[in-house]
């Protein structure tokens, strides 16, 4: 190859590593969300460890196989609004509970896609409920944020005016996360804040042995269902298609039904595609199209890493103050939650996804049954009953 050939081959993969790269930045910053929720658990150090391997490694592991097999931009991850509802649950549901309620889910997409049984599902369950009810479960994260804010103004504070900062002038070449969580970090090294780093690390995960309870199953997995599938794999090869690939359906479903099976006995994990990844990936901002599929290896290599590395993610939390860690999951679930809103009310169904939306932020509990189960019944009755028209359209 000549000098001009290879300056040509670097310049074109130049734009699939700086995807790659804003993608990095953001598997990063998502650590934040397990780490808090396993802080707030009170799992062991070797069950955490063991929850990060599954969340990054095992969708880093099948990224590169698709991505190699296909040489498409087929980036899987763990998925962000599941690990966020997830979260949210972790206080009404068992540990083992949510391990064996989301093998359930995946295990169901895993057979029942071929079948065209999820089609149905999702017909049934339209996806504005489930977003009114994702809505409800992450606006508490976000709420958060502004309390840290005012136990830490200065730290989270200027963590909060760097994304903002972030969101006006560096988006899209720079993820409006990395000012914040640079700035967040110094922040926390002025102020003193910054723990010493640890001497040990714990690289053995743990397994947890699953529970099987209707409770668990019947909150968890109709939603993990269609987060999954309608809310990530659908979006996403609709996505792919319009960029021109030709991507494997099939075999993504039943990827992300084996991985979410498999992966969860290290805790509970949503393998699937990323409609923002995704985006980012295959997009035209990601460089020629038969190189888009670099980005997708570069960054399933990092989130592989990370998994491997996991025993010393799991330090993160020792070193940063836990203030700093709300705000940053705050600011990483913005997204979600302004996308969750704007597709729980866009209509046709308005009604359902708001009550929906409210009772998955109360205290409701019937036959041990708690707010997330009852917020899909109770969406689901009032749009039945109220928007009939727009639950057929």
């Amino acid at each position: 190859m000549s000098d001009t050939q290879t300056t040509v081959a670097i310049r074109r993969l130049l734009p699939p590593l700086g995807a790659a790269t804003a993608l990095i930045v953001i598997f990063v910053t998502v650590l934040s969300i397990p780490l808090a929720t396993a802080h707030d658990l009170g799992l062991t150090e070797a069950e955490t460890v063991g929850w990060i391997m599954g969340l990054y490694g095992i969708p880093g592991l099948l990224t590169l196989v698709l991505a190699i097999r296909y040489r498409q931009p087929l980036l899987v991850t763990g998925n962000v609004f599941l690990l966020i509802f997830i979260a949210s649950l972790g206080r009404e549901i068992a540990w083992p509970e949510l391990v064996g309620a989301v093998i359930v889910s995946g295990l169901a997409v895993l057979v029942l896609g071929p079948l065209g049984v999820i089609s149905r599902l999702t017909a049934w369950l339209p996806s504005p409920i489930v977003y009114g009810l994702l809505a409800g479960a992450v606006l508490h994260f976000f709420v958060d944020l502004f309390s840290a804010v005012g136990n830490e103004p200065l730290m989270v504070g200027g963590t909060l005016a760097a994304y903002v900062l972030g969101r006006r002038f560096t988006e899209p070449r720079i993820p409006a996360l990395l000012p914040a969580l640079v700035v967040g970090i110094a922040l926390a090294a002025i102020t003193g804040e910054i723990g010493s780093a640890p001497s040990e690390v714990t690289l053995a995960p743990a397994f947890t042995a699953p529970e099987f309870s209707f409770q668990s199953i019947a909150t968890v997995a109709p939603v993990a269902i269609v987060l999954i599938t309608v809310q990530a794999n659908v979006p996403s090869l609709v996505f792919l298609r319009a960029q021109g690939y030709a991507p494997p359906e099939g075999g993504l479903n039943a990827m992300s039904g084996l991985g979410t099976a498999a992966g969860s006995f290290m805790g509970p994990v949503g393998v699937s595609l990323s409609l923002p990844a995704t985006a980012l990936c295959a997009g035209p901002d990601a460089g020629p199209r038969s190189h888009r599929h670099w980005a997708a290896l570069i960054a399933g290599g990092a989130s592989l890493a990370i998994g491997l590395a996991a025993g010393l993610a799991t330090r993160i939390a020792e070193v940063l103050p836990a203030a700093l860690l709300t705000g940053l999951v705050g600011l990483a679930v913005l997204g979600v939650l302004a996308a969750a809103l704007g597709n729980a009310v866009k209509g046709p169904l308005v009604l359902g996804p708001l009550f929906a939306f409210a009772i998955s932020q109360s205290n409701l509990e019937i036959i041990e049954l708690g707010p997330f189960f009852w917020a899909l019944v109770g969406g689901l009755a009032i749009s039945w009953l109220l928007e009939r028209d727009g639950w057929q359209a």
